[in-house]
């Protein structure tokens, strides 16, 4: 689907008509739909005679949509919840199997990726409405899968913002907030991870004040940034709206502590309780 959309950022930005572009393949306008629309797949060899008929020029753009071209849909471990999760969740998981570095802002709650199984159940105990037991247990195992990038060889960088109120809320009880803060202070230690506190008082602007899940493509038109809203979740995609959020993470980061600082902010915290 989001090959689909690239090509059709890319045929719009030529000002290249849908029925030229189909013309181009054999199939007419119809067959650019599907494709646009991620209803049909394309080859690596289609993509290409695409991009030169659009007289695009960045060669970096082009071979990261022609990789894309070689997955295969149905073998990421992600769809064994396929019909069990909605699909935004299942595609989270995807974007960040194949990111290149994540960034996460959140501001009343752990980043997922470093949750414990505790503080996860807790979480999805207080959806509303209540889920099914089924989805909730599979939520939370999508969850502990996800944690998965962080275990690997080389794994993606990935930079945290955290509002102190989401270091002080005591989901779940006294012990399992513990647990998950000497976890997240465990998490600190690695090389790839890094984590920064919002202070409570903080006196500069911290951008919109949302949370935000940043994933970094093998080309910044790649980039995906997920948002959570009271009715599920979104991507976004628009050059304009990515520029926006890496100006607001950017924004954010330089307000919050240092690294120090922020490790210091959480070893005080967890001994309070």
């Amino acid at each position: 689907m989001r090959l689909g959309v690239e090509l059709r950022k890319m045929r719009e930005a030529a000002g290249m008509p849908a029925r030229e572009a189909g013309a181009l393949l054999g199939g007419g306008q119809p067959q650019i739909s599907h494709i646009e629309t991620g209803r049909y797949g394309i080859s690596e060899e289609r993509v290409r005679r695409l991009a030169a008929f659009y007289q695009c020029s960045d060669t970096a753009l082009v071979d990261a949509l022609s990789a894309i071209t070689h997955e295969q849909r149905g073998q990421g471990w992600w769809e064994e919840y396929s019909g069990i999760l909605p699909a935004p969740l299942r595609d989270l998981a995807e974007m960040e199997h194949h990111a290149t570095f994540l960034r996460t802002i959140q501001v009343t709650h752990i980043p997922g990726v470093f949750q414990t199984e505790d503080y996860a159940r807790t979480i999805f105990n207080y959806n509303f409405p209540p889920l099914p037991q089924t989805e909730r247990d599979a939520r939370i195992s999508l969850r502990m899968e996800r944690q998965k990038i962080l275990q690997r060889d080389e794994p993606p960088p990935y930079e945290a913002v955290i509002h102190e109120a989401a270091l002080r809320m005591r989901f779940g009880g006294r012990k399992v907030a513990r647990a998950q803060l000497v976890r997240l202070q465990e998490l600190c230690e690695r090389p790839h991870i890094t984590m920064r506190v919002i202070p409570f008082d903080v006196e500069e602007p911290i951008g919109s004040g949302h949370a935000m899940h940043y994933t970094g493509g093998p080309v910044p038109q790649l980039d995906t940034v997920q948002v959570d809203t009271g009715i599920g979740v979104n991507f976004l995609d628009a050059e304009s709206l990515l520029r926006k959020y890496r100006m607001i993470f950017d924004s954010v980061r330089t307000a919050a502590l240092s690294e120090a600082e922020s490790r210091d902010l959480l070893h005080s915290i967890i001994r309070e309780l």
